[in-house]
């Protein structure tokens, strides 16, 4: 275990509090205007899978478990989780639910992650900071709109919705950011 002060902590971390193990969800610091700073984290108590959330002062100590950082390759899913491949020994492991949370969408057949691992057992997943999909549905392009600030609402080949510049069409391919699904430009492919 290491003490890091609360500010650091990010998504995927792994901390201990009151002897159990938490793996974070989200962390977020708020500076007010007035009074102290604080950490705001969403966690998933690994035990049972309970939802907790936890405020510090930023910079409280908290104890976070030294976890492995490990590249899995993603298979397939099935009745029993989601199925990872470690590429260098071959190894196969099943993910459960609970720890793909939100980022299900995203996962591809072959696509390589970050599993962290403690004792064995895979705690968080970290996908790719930015991924190229297609645009299934949104409105049809206006012309002369190019130049405008403007997004419209668009639906990505995987489900998830996100917002597109008005020049964006029905099948061209965007990156856009794994963490909140943000548009970032068209794909250069």
């Amino acid at each position: 275990m290491v003490k890091v002060i609360a500010s650091s902590v990010r998504k995927g971390n792994v901390l201990e509090v009151d002897g159990k193990l938490y793996a974070v969800l989200t962390a977020a610091n708020f500076h007010p205007g007035k009074g102290t700073p604080v950490t705001q984290v969403d966690m998933r108590r690994i035990s049972d899978g309970v939802k907790v959330s936890e405020r510090w002062r930023t910079t409280e100590q908290v104890e976070r478990a030294f976890v492995e950082d490990r590249e899995h390759t993603f298979l397939y899913e099935d009745g029993e989780g989601f199925h990872f491949m470690n590429p260098e020994t071959y190894d196969q492991v099943a993910v459960s639910p609970d720890v793909v949370g939100d980022d299900k969408p995203y996962l591809q057949e072959g696509m390589v992650v970050q599993l962290k691992m403690f004792e064995g057992l895979a705690l968080a997943l970290e996908l790719p900071t930015r991924m190229t999909l297609e645009i299934a549905e949104t409105e049809p392009v206006v012309k002369g709109q190019t130049a405008s600030s403007s997004y419209k609402p668009a639906i990505l080949s995987n489900g998830v919705r996100t917002m597109v510049p008005p020049h964006i069409g029905v099948g061209t391919r965007v990156v856009i950011l794994t963490e909140d699904a943000s548009y970032v430009e068209r794909a250069k492919d």
